[in-house]
Parts: C-alpha cells; sequence; structure tokens
C-alpha cells in the first residue's frame, strides 16, 4: 500500500517587536541623544573657554567718577568679581559685590568689549545724621534711607535725625514739613526726635526745644507748630530763662527754664494732650 505523504501547511512568522522595528521610536531616541551630544559639547567648550586665556577682563570703565567711594575700594572690589573673561563674568555678583561698598546704593554693570567691564554708580546722598533710640548712628539719605559710612566733612552741620527702627522716612518727612513753617521766623531744626510712644520733640539752631506731643485729628502737629511760630518773638524776649516751649495743649503753651526754672503757663492753655 502506497504510504501517503502527510503535508503540513506552513503558518505565516510573525514580525519581530523588538526596538529596531519600531522606526518612530527610534527617531525620537536619536534626537535625543543628537541634543544631549550637543548639550555636552557645548558644556565642555564653555568650561575649556574659561580655563584659557582668551578675552580676559583687565579694564573698569567708571561713567562718572565717585564723590565719596574710593579707588582703593573699588579696585578691592573688582578684584573678587573680574574672574573669568568677558563671556563668563557674572555680572550679577559685580553688582552685589560694589553695592556692598559704604557709599553705594545702586551699582549697575555691563560688559564693553572687548575686554572690560562699566559700571554704574549711584551714591547715598547723605541729608541727616540719624541715631538709633538704642545709641546707634548713621546716615541718612534723600530717600529717607539709612546707611553707616564715614561722617563726610561737614556732616556736623546736617540736622540729627532721633527715633525708632523704621521711623527715618517719617522722620524726614516731618522734618521737611516742619522746617517750611519754621522758615518764616528764621529758625531751623538742629534735631527732630520720635519717642517709642510717637511723640515728636524738636530742637531748634537757637537752642529752644519744642515739644509737639503725639499727632492728633483734632489738634495736629502742624497746628502745634503754627502756635509756636506766632508766638516766638513774644517766646523769644524770655529765652534767657525759658528754653522750652511745651506745645502739647489745645489753646496755649507752657515756657519752662532746663532746670529749676518755674514754668509759665499761658491763659486758657487747656489740658496736656
Amino acid at each position: 500500500m502506497a504510504r501517503q505523504k502527510a503535508h503540513t501547511r506552513n503558518s505565516p512568522a510573525t514580525a519581530p517587536a523588538g526596538l529596531w522595528h519600531q522606526p518612530a521610536l527610534m527617531n525620537l531616541l536619536a534626537d535625543v541623544l543628537v541634543v544631549l551630544a550637543v548639550a555636552g559639547l557645548a558644556w565642555a567648550s564653555l568650561t575649556a573657554l574659561q580655563r584659557l586665556p582668551v578675552f580676559p577682563l583687565r579694564e573698569l570703565v567708571l561713567t562718572a567718577s565717585p564723590h565719596h567711594v574710593s579707588a582703593q575700594q573699588l579696585e578691592h572690589a573688582a578684584r573678587g568679581i573680574m574672574v573669568g573673561n568677558f563671556f563668563t563674568v557674572d555680572l550679577e555678583a559685580a553688582r552685589i559685590a560694589f553695592e556692598k561698598l559704604p557709599w553705594v546704593r545702586k551699582a549697575a554693570v555691563s560688559r564693553q568689549w572687548p575686554d572690560g567691564l562699566e559700571l554704574t554708580l549711584e551714591e547715598h546722598e547723605p541729608v541727616a545724621r540719624w541715631r538709633h533710640l538704642n545709641g546707634e548712628h548713621g546716615l541718612v539719605n534723600r530717600q529717607g534711607e539709612i546707611f553707616v559710612a564715614e561722617l563726610p566733612a561737614g556732616a556736623l552741620q546736617l540736622p540729627q535725625l532721633s527715633g525708632p527702627e523704621g521711623s527715618a522716612r517719617e522722620l524726614l518727612a516731618r522734618y521737611a514739613e516742619f522746617s517750611n513753617v519754621l522758615a518764616g521766623i528764621g529758625r531751623s531744626i538742629d534735631t527732630i526726635a520720635l519717642s517709642p510712644r510717637h511723640a515728636w520733640q524738636l530742637k531748634l539752631d537757637d537752642g529752644m526745644a519744642v515739644e509737639l506731643g503725639r499727632d492728633q485729628t483734632r489738634h495736629p502737629l502742624g497746628e502745634r507748630l503754627d502756635r509756636f511760630a506766632a508766638h516766638y518773638v513774644d517766646l523769644r524776649q524770655r529765652v534767657g530763662a525759658m528754653r522750652v516751649a511745651d506745645m502739647r495743649y489745645p489753646n496755649g503753651f507752657v515756657l519752662r527754664g532746663l532746670e529749676n526754672t518755674s514754668p509759665t503757663r499761658t491763659e486758657s492753655a487747656g489740658r496736656k494732650s
């Protein structure tokens, strides 16, 4: 009997599912590798550029000559920030370093091709001396900011502001307001002080002290100082014995001596505020 040969049907081959047969994924992977390679090359180039002696910083150019900052101070500050080269120098770190100098309020630093930095300084402009209630001293600029620096020539002629923490701006504003009133009687303020209880006192250039007390809606400080100015000529006749004008009354004032002089009270002065 003839033996019949069995025929088997070949099943179709299953397509491999490996990474190499996924074009979209392969393209994405290639793009990522290219980006990483470019970033690595850029970082290596930047690091090499920092180490190479190319485009070194050689010059610090001032846009204007400072009045209070010395060349030695600028040189000392520049020594710590003029590192790297023209492209790699940290301008923000340079700005911070220059603003730490005692007389510098603001600094602006930019690159100046091919090997320099351009520096613009805004210096503090002192308008008053500062004395904190805890005894610390400093100077006050036109913005009402306190800074610490060596007293410049003529600083002792500046008025003195004295008060608690954070009161310098308010004291400066009151100084301007009160000075306008006192200019009408030919007087100026040597010292303006604000107590922890927010009471105001002035010491004038002729040595007289003016106690204004605390500001009130019904009897504001400006009203009290106006009353003092209106009676100043009369007060001046007695200034030899009376050195303190207490204006903390709604309708008048009280004169006192600095030592054991009996006070002189105006009529209908009212109760002290």
